[in-house]
């Protein structure tokens, strides 16, 4: 409470006003008194002034005109006068007249009677006394100012002094009195008007305060239109130019931070790539070298022997050269080099097309291959990427099918999707490998991938075009074997049923 502007404000006031009372009240107990006195000497030599004007003109005060305006400067000043001939005889009084041709006649004579003490001395001039008297009965104080005419005529003229030292204590208790009040109605004005300018700014104050916490919810909801409302409007706007610089720099900056996060990754998949790929040509490479040493230093000792070893080198080099092209083919799909190409075909067709292609594989390895849809069944995707797909999934298949030897390829549809599945007997993927078998290289068995001459990238392939398809794939494991599945369009967007 004691920081707030209000309470700093209203301090501040109340010790200026107090500080301006005590120096009134100072300045009246000095120099009021001395005001005082210099407006009566004022006064009374004014009077005298008035008096040789006229008597200078009129030496009998006969014009009314004149004793009329002598009679109202008298009124003003609060004075008496007395104006007395050669033979001390009066023109003119005004007021106390008795009294002041008594008291003239004494001054004349030098007497003092009826004085408490002999009268001071204020000012003298060159036909003029200005004195200071006191009556000994009243106790009145006067200033009498007592002169010689020009025209040989003697003027009193005496005015009441009060004891003004009481005048200035009664003075100063009741402007104390009136201070105290005023400056508690000033205070409580002052607490009234200044909240409704603090109330303002401490809700800035609050305001500037959130957004040092990043808080930008609050706003400014005055409708002022002096300097307080310009500022509440400039923190609004500064507000949301704030929230959405920061917004924006978090978004650069988590954006930054993908960017480093791909780039590692990037460079992760590089090395691994590479890893992977120098350790799946080292197997083969061997083997080439070794049979091409033992062809060229003639170790074989017949033909069936030589025969042998050229089968071993064109196996292991065509092994070598599917890899490769699998890995273009994969690459080229990554990078989106190679464009889908939308079109509406009989999927059941490609399915057989896959079949009949694979079928001498298939009769080799007394596996039996069911097609449970065959009816055509149109959808809309790349042709050419859904058979090489299909050519995946029937490959992994048939070197994965246990002794069984049943693999079963199911087509479905449900509402506009068509769901192509791929059967075969045999034991269940492991939990832990389901997410991994669509990475590059993975191999869920390694012995038995090396067996048929699986590299891990057929999967990975399978994975590429239908993401660049956007399409669902899956695979699922059953009691008897593992299912293998992807969906299509039934429909496209805009056809009718």
């Amino acid at each position: 409470m004691k920081h707030t502007i209000g309470f700093k404000l209203t301090v501040l006031i109340m010790v200026i006003m107090t500080i301006s009372m005590a120096g009134a009240g100072i300045f009246s107990e000095f120099f009021l008194e001395k005001y005082y006195v210099q407006k009566k000497e004022h006064s009374i030599k004014s009077v005298y002034s008035k008096v040789q004007e006229i008597s200078s003109d009129d030496e009998n005060f006969s014009d009314s005109a004149d004793v009329d305006a002598l009679n109202t400067l008298c009124e003003n000043a609060g004075a008496t006068l007395i104006l007395l001939d050669n033979s001390w005889n009066p023109i003119y009084a005004y007021g106390a007249g008795n009294a002041l041709i008594v008291r003239g006649k004494d001054m004349i004579l030098g007497n003092n009677r009826n004085q408490r003490d002999t009268p001071v001395t204020i000012e003298e001039g060159d036909n003029y006394i200005i004195q200071s008297t006191q009556e000994d009965a009243s106790s009145r104080k006067y200033y009498e100012l007592f002169a010689t005419l020009d025209t040989g005529g003697i003027v009193l003229i005496r005015m009441s002094v009060e004891n003004f030292q009481e005048s200035i204590d009664i003075s100063n208790k009741f402007y104390l009195l009136v201070g105290i009040a005023l400056l508690v109605v000033t205070t409580v004005t002052i607490i009234l008007i200044t909240r409704r300018y603090t109330k303002p700014v401490l809700k800035l104050a609050e305001i500037s305060k959130k957004m040092s916490d990043l808080d930008f919810n609050t706003k400014y909801e005055g409708h002022r239109e002096d300097e307080i409302g310009v500022l509440g409007e400039s923190m609004n706007e500064m507000s949301g130019k704030l929230e959405k610089t920061i917004s924006d720099l978090k978004s650069a900056n988590l954006e930054l931070h993908r960017d480093i996060a791909k780039k590692e990754e990037i460079d992760n998949m590089r090395k691994e790539f590479i890893s992977n790929v120098s350790h799946e040509l080292k197997t083969p490479i061997a083997l080439i070298q070794g049979y091409a040493e033992g062809l060229q230093e003639g170790i074989m000792e017949n033909p069936e022997d030589m025969q042998y070893y050229c089968g071993v080198i064109i196996d292991e080099a065509g092994k070598m050269n599917k890899m490769v092209k699998q890995l273009l083919n994969l690459i080229s799909l990554e990078q989106g080099n190679a464009p889908v190409e939308m079109e509406r075909f009989d999927i059941t067709s490609v399915v057989r097309g896959v079949l009949d292609t694979m079928k001498i594989q298939c009769d080799m390895a007394g596996v039996t291959v069911e097609l449970t849809q065959k009816k055509p069944v149109f959808v809309w995707a790349d042709e050419f990427q859904i058979e090489e797909v299909i050519t995946n999934y029937v490959s992994n298949a048939l070197h994965h099918v246990d002794e069984k030897r049943k693999i079963r390829v199911s087509i479905t549809e449900k509402n506009d999707i068509v769901r192509v599945s791929v059967f075969n007997s045999g034991k269940p993927i492991p939990d832990e490998d389901i997410e991994q078998i669509w990475t590059k290289f993975y191999k869920v068995d390694k012995a038995r991938t090396r067996e048929y001459g699986g590299n891990g990238i057929g999967l990975s392939i399978v994975k590429a075009i239908m993401e660049r398809h956007e399409k669902k794939f899956g695979v699922m494991n059953h009691s008897d074997g593992v299912e293998f599945w992807f969906e299509l369009d039934g429909k496209a967007t805009g056809e009718e049923q």
